[in-house]
């Protein structure tokens, strides 16, 4: 195979490219649809954020090194994927205040379509008993650069890779490593996310999860999310209210308040599974394919505010539910590694665009359900959430 490797950043090396555009002309092989550029955004909160723009035959998609490899938007075939996010990112890591005393700060940065949350935790904040922050939202991951990155081409398939490490360590404490491959190869109409991680050098616990934004024009009244679902089980009282129509999206509205549910997926005979998000006509959609044995915990997130306030959804696969620290680790739910052990976790995230695509996605989830009705918990279960 014509395949090339161009080394974009490696810091043990002192390598860094700060700008590269890569066409058919620099790989021999008959793929002709494709380009990457490297570059670096300018101005206001995304000044210094270095992007990889990666394009071939009907799926493009843009990576972020800076903000720990994350996917900031999408396009697979004619549908598009991302959010309008109040933060007008991507956002830098210094102008974001992960380390403020209300353990919000993270949210200062959040404005992905796939957003890592880790390694050594996620979810909630945590406070010891004088009030001090322990964790803050979502850890620390998607807030460090990384320090290798490479693009790799297949001149004669048109598939691209791009590969990072990001490291989430320090003396005395956890020695955690995120090795990612974002993937897409033309005709296939999907971008595939295939993320190694983590790797430890210590014996400590860790954390992680994928956090999937999608807003308009997916995301509308009436658009539907459908799953291989046994339970849905609510996170809180206000997940409740609302918990009958838990897979409908109403239109967005001033002043909502956030809803979590926590769903428990079913997978086919090689815990392979699916979750899919189709707008109200059912003429596009996207789907999140992932393996169970790899990713056990599913979250969906619904934020229908008004869109200029972040209309959003997010379908957050997980090693764990995006609780607090403690609670996770007391229910059993927090991942221990070994020295040098690594645990892989691969996503691929999937384009509907048009009523046959839509249609197929949907069969497809009743095929894995087999006819199962999903148990609807009315309010917060025990083991599931702090609120139950």
């Amino acid at each position: 195979m014509a395949v090339k490797v161009w080394p974009l950043l490696d810091v043990d090396s002192q390598v860094h490219v700060e700008r590269l555009l890569l066409m058919p002309d620099d790989v021999p092989g008959a793929a002709t649809d494709y380009s990457v550029e490297k570059r670096t955004l300018r101005g206001g909160l995304r000044d210094g954020v270095e992007v990889v723009e990666v394009r071939t035959g009907d799926v493009a998609f843009t990576v972020i090194p800076t903000r720990g490899m994350g996917l900031w938007r999408a396009r697979i075939g004619g549908v598009e994927l991302g959010w309008q996010s109040p933060v007008r990112g991507p956002v830098h890591p210094q102008f974001v205040p992960t380390t403020e005393p209300g353990g919000l700060g993270w949210l200062g940065g959040f404005d992905e379509l796939l957003v890592r949350c880790g390694l050594e935790s996620n979810g909630g904040p945590v406070f010891d008993d004088r009030g001090k922050l322990v964790y803050g939202l979502h850890g620390k991951i998607a807030n460090i650069p990384a320090h290798h990155l490479e693009v790799s081409i297949d001149g004669e398939s048109g598939e691209i890779h791009v590969t990072g490490e990001v490291d989430e360590s320090r003396l005395f404490h956890n020695k955690l490593r995120l090795r990612s491959t974002i993937s897409a190869r033309p005709g296939n109409r999907r971008s595939a996310l295939s993320t190694r991680s983590p790797t430890s050098r210590q014996n400590r616990a860790s954390c992680s999860c994928c956090i999937t934004s999608i807003s308009a024009p997916l995301l509308q009244a009436g658009a539907r999310v459908l799953a291989p679902v046994s339970e849905v089980i609510p996170l809180n009282a206000r997940a409740a209210e609302d918990v009958e129509t838990w897979d409908v999206y109403p239109a967005g509205s001033a002043g909502y308040a956030e809803q979590c549910y926590f769903y428990n997926l079913i997978g086919d005979g090689e815990d392979n599974t699916r979750v899919t998000l189709r707008n109200a006509a059912g003429t596009a959609g996207v789907s999140l394919r992932f393996n169970l044995g790899q990713l056990p915990c599913f979250t969906q997130w619904k934020n229908t505010q008004c869109q200029e306030d972040g209309y959003v959804t997010g379908l957050e696969p997980a090693v764990n539910l995006p609780n607090p620290r403690p609670f996770e680790e007391a229910n059993g739910r927090v991942t221990t590694l070994a020295p040098r052990q690594q645990r892989r976790f691969d996503l691929t995230i999937e384009g509907h665009d048009g009523v046959e695509s839509v249609a197929a996605a949907a069969e497809a989830v009743q095929m894995i359900a087999k006819g199962a009705t999903p148990l609807v918990h009315p309010s917060p279960v025990s083991g599931w959430s702090p609120s139950a």
